[in-house]
C-alpha cells in the first residue's frame, strides 16, 4: 500500500498522481555510454598496452554506471506526488520521510517552470503557492502541465 492511500481520509479520492521523471536516469544513461564506448576502443587497441588502463576506467564508470542508476531508482520509487480531491501531497524518502501537504483551498497558483528538454520529455519544476505559505519545489516530475491543470480546475 503506498503512502498516499495509507492517509486517505474518509470519501477522499486520488484525481491524479504522478512521480519523478524518467529522466533522472540521464546520469546513469551517459556514465554507462561512455563505458560502452570506452570499451570499444579497448578492444581495438588489444596487444598495444593501453587496454589495461583502459578497462580499468571502464570498470570504474561501469560502477559509477549502477550506483547512479540505484540512486535514480530509490529516488522514483520513494516519491509520490498525488492530488486528491481534497489536498496535494508530497511524499519523499524511505526511511527518512519528508511529507507536505495542502489543502485545495488554499491554493492560490501553481507555477511550472519547464527547460527546452523538459518541454521535449515532457518534465518539469512545479512550484505551489498558497495563502500564507508555499508547497516545496517539486523537482524533476512527469507531465507538469498535467499536474498544474488537476490543481486548478479544482
Amino acid at each position: 500500500m503506498s503512502y498516499v492511500d495509507s492517509i486517505l481520509e474518509p470519501g477522499e479520492q486520488v484525481v491524479y498522481r504522478t512521480s519523478v521523471s524518467w529522466t533522472v536516469f540521464g546520469q546513469a544513461i551517459g556514465l554507462a555510454i561512455a563505458a560502452l564506448v570506452l570499451l570499444f576502443v579497448a578492444t581495438n587497441l588489444i596487444g598495444t598496452g593501453l587496454e589495461a588502463f583502459l578497462l580499468a576506467i571502464v570498470v570504474i564508470l561501469a560502477a559509477l554506471a549502477l550506483a547512479s542508476f540505484i540512486r535514480a531508482w530509490f529516488r522514483r520509487m520513494t516519491t509520490e506526488i498525488a492530488v486528491t480531491d481534497r489536498r496535494i501531497i508530497l511524499k519523499k524518502g524511505f526511511i527518512r520521510r519528508h511529507t507536505v501537504e495542502m489543502n485545495m483551498q488554499k491554493v492560490e497558483s501553481v507555477d511550472v517552470d519547464q527547460s527546452l528538454l523538459g518541454r521535449i520529455f515532457n518534465y518539469g519544476n512545479v512550484t505551489v503557492r498558497g495563502t500564507g505559505s508555499t508547497f516545496e519545489t517539486i523537482r524533476k516530475i512527469d507531465s507538469p502541465l498535467k499536474l498544474r491543470t488537476t490543481v486548478t480546475a479544482r
